[in-house]
């Protein structure tokens, strides 16, 4: 049968790469990408074929790996960070169907909440959702509603997509729909380039963060209620007791 790998490559450095993802992309034939995705990966693999799309070109991404696939190569799908958070995975299910013949493998990567948390401290380690801010696939108003549900539940939240040009105030929006439910003082964080040259991370409070500006390659973090600094870093207590 032929194979296709849905390969998450993590945040973007070859070192936060699984051991799993690398041997399935050393054992690939081809690999398929986002532009963005293709370059930082493209150094380690010098020997395979590599074929990309544009942004917003997702369905035709996915119909060339399964075309590839049916000529007989082994081909990896890449996607940043984890294939089932945001990612491709889902999408190639779907478009699957109408190719009995090729076979799927998920390989799991290191998603941006869990990188960026990493650089933080500790943010995630009590309950947390992820949301993202592009209503480019999500009606803005199930955005807004997941915002008010989640910060009215005190979860620790992780923003994903928090802006772009055509999105440039949605951050700004979406802190103001936290606070609602979230004291201004809250701790958050940013983290920008994730594992790539120029990662860069800031703490500050919940109120800081409404005017501060970020882009597409920015994770943000808005902690809960019981989230606080600790010597720099951002920490979430999971309640042990004696601490």
């Amino acid at each position: 049968m032929n194979k296709i790998y849905v390969v998450g490559i993590g945040p973007g450095a070859y070192e936060k790469m699984t051991i799993e993802a690398d041997r399935a992309l050393q054992s690939s034939d081809m690999i398929i990408g986002y532009t963005v995705y293709v370059d930082l990966v493209k150094e380690h693999y010098p020997t395979k074929i590599f074929l990309t799309t544009p942004m917003k070109k997702e369905v035709d991404r996915c119909m060339m790996a399964f075309e590839e696939a049916k000529k007989g190569h082994v081909v990896s799908m890449i996607c940043s960070g984890d294939t089932g958070v945001y990612g491709m995975a889902g999408l190639m299910y779907e478009i699957g169907e109408k190719y009995p013949d090729v076979e799927l493998k998920i390989i799991p990567g290191v998603t941006a909440a869990l990188a960026g948390a990493a650089v933080l401290g500790a943010p995630l380690i009590h309950d947390f959702c992820l949301i993202s801010l592009s209503d480019l696939l999500t009606p803005k108003e199930k955005i807004k509603s997941r915002l008010l549900h989640a910060s009215e539940a005190d979860f620790v939240i992780c923003l994903y997509n928090p802006s772009s040009k055509k999105r440039s105030g949605y951050l700004r929006w979406a802190c103001d729909l936290m606070m609602e439910y979230k004291s201004e003082d809250t701790v958050c964080g940013i983290v920008k380039n994730i594992g790539r040259e120029k990662e860069s991370v800031l703490l500050l409070s919940l109120s800081q963060l409404k005017n501060t500006d970020v882009d597409m390659f920015t994770t943000v973090f808005i902690g809960n209620s019981q989230t606080k600094q600790v010597d720099g870093h951002m920490v979430t207590p999971r309640g042990y007791k004696g601490v």
